[in-house]
């Protein structure tokens, strides 16, 4: 016979699962990494060489210290590693056999191994949204710490700051400056550098920040107020640092954007490629714009024909680099000044110039036509797969209307981004946004659905 009971026959509540302690460590360690890539410069400008050689040292010994338990557990997906990206830095390390400076060749190898350490770390154990929360961690670190020391210099130091807080010696370049305290002096064109101690250093992450930061806007993160007070101050970086490449780099990125978008409405394959053919049309109209109007355009960047004398740095690089075109002179990046082959090479306002201010022809300066063949198949493997993994609808079963990720479209902006600033810099070769190439590159391969797949957080750190 039935009976009334207080006891109800629903499973009882439980307190929502929780994210692992080891995980949520895991996490930060990979913001501060990223953020240690990123300001690599205010380490060095903060704690000296070796304080900045330090910070490299540990953190890959730690990365390595964490990966390896991992990799024992799950193992590793071979067939989906960046290969070409591998090919590359094993590349690298061969040309110590014909480097006409081997020291600087080994040396500088040994960052190029931890960044791309690092990059495929930091795609193996983060999840599409784990990682762009590093990368907004991280770069939210960079942006404030520069409004602070900007701030803190124009405002209670009231006089331009040198690296490891000495005094300036006499007759010196102010180019030596690490800030300049010149953050309210917008009037008069003054640029600012940031915590980085460099004005197109600064620019450029501001550039990547704009997309970090409207991509993390767009999940509907908490507290997506302040993801706005974020994107304002770094607008307010991005104009006061005055940098055409990051102007340039930032077009760019905005072109990809738009493209993206209009991709996505395509509803058939034909619909497709007509929007292709428009794509087409609209930049053979642009470069022939460009091309017509280049002198304008330099004048309104406040630029000269030599872009900032970088064609003299380019003459002499091609001078040295035609001498072996096919295996290069031997890795060097960057160019380490206190090496007799680079120390007095090429000065700029009397500092050694440490990299050839053009991605391309500084690999081929370095490894050659091999090398140049070998990184164009590093960043056209990035580009083709990053455009589809924005563009095509995720799709793995018979639904064919799932909606798109916000995720999926921060790997064309950051390639659309390296791609533009390696025309006058060698940043994507190196450092910072070397470990990015290589991150991306591997993520897309390993997980090319945002969120599902092999991208699904494991048990227990799913995140909050």
């Amino acid at each position: 016979m039935a009976q009334i009971s207080r006891y109800t026959v629903r499973t009882p509540p439980e307190a929502p699962e929780r994210e692992g302690t080891s995980h949520l460590l895991l996490k930060a360690y990979a913001a501060f990494v990223i953020f240690s890539a990123f300001a690599h410069s205010m380490w060095w400008n903060l704690i000296g060489g070796a304080g900045a050689v330090g910070v490299l040292v540990l953190t890959t010994a730690a990365t390595l210290a964490i990966w390896i338990p991992r990799l024992r557990r799950v193992g590793l997906p071979w067939r989906r590693l960046p290969w070409l990206a591998l090919a590359y830095t094993a590349w690298a390390l061969v040309s110590v056999l014909w480097s006409g400076w081997p020291g600087a060749t080994l040396i500088t190898w040994l960052l190029l191994a931890a960044g791309t350490l690092q990059g495929v770390f930091l795609a193996h154990v983060l999840t599409w949204h784990e990682l762009l929360r590093a990368l907004d961690i991280a770069l939210k670190w960079v942006i404030g710490l520069s409004v602070a020391i900007e701030l803190w210099v124009a405002l209670i130091l009231r006089a331009p700051l040198l690296p490891n807080f000495v005094s300036p010696p006499d007759g010196f370049d102010p180019q030596w400056y690490w800030v300049r305290g010149q953050l309210f002096d917008a009037l008069i064109g003054d640029r600012i550098q940031g915590i980085v101690g460099n004005a197109n250093y600064l620019g450029i992450l501001c550039v990547l920040a704009f997309a970090v930061f409207a991509v993390r806007l767009a999940t509907h993160p908490p507290h997506a107020a302040m993801q706005i007070v974020w994107i304002a101050a770094t607008a307010v970086l991005f104009v006061r640092s005055g940098s055409a490449t990051a102007l340039g780099a930032f077009a760019a990125a905005f072109v990809v954007l738009l493209a993206v978008l209009v991709m996505r409405r395509a509803r058939t394959p034909g619909e497709r490629s007509r929007r292709y053919l428009l794509f087409a049309g609209v930049a053979a109209v642009g470069a022939v714009l460009v091309m017509q109007l280049w002198d304008r355009v330099l004048g309104m960047l406040g630029r000269d024909d030599s872009l900032t004398g970088r064609d003299e740095i380019w003459s002499t690089v091609w001078g040295r680099a035609i001498t072996h075109p096919v295996h290069g002179n031997g890795f060097a990046s960057p160019w380490v000044p206190w090496d007799p082959a680079f120390d007095g090479w090429i000065v700029d306002h009397g500092l050694s110039v440490f990299h050839a201010h053009n991605m391309w022809l500084d690999v081929f300066f370095q490894l050659g036509g091999i090398g140049v063949l070998l990184m164009f198949g590093v960043y056209a493997a990035l580009v083709w797969r990053s455009w589809f993994f924005a563009i095509d609808r995720p799709r793995w079963d018979l639904d064919a209307n799932r909606p798109y990720s916000p995720v999926s479209i921060l790997a064309p902006l950051a390639a659309a981004m390296l791609l533009a600033q390696g025309l006058t810099e060698s940043g994507p070769i190196m450092l910072w946004g070397w470990t990015l190439a290589v991150a991306l590159s591997f993520k897309i391969k390993l997980a090319p659905f945002v969120g599902v797949g092999a991208d699904a957080p494991a048990l227990g750190n799913a995140a909050r």
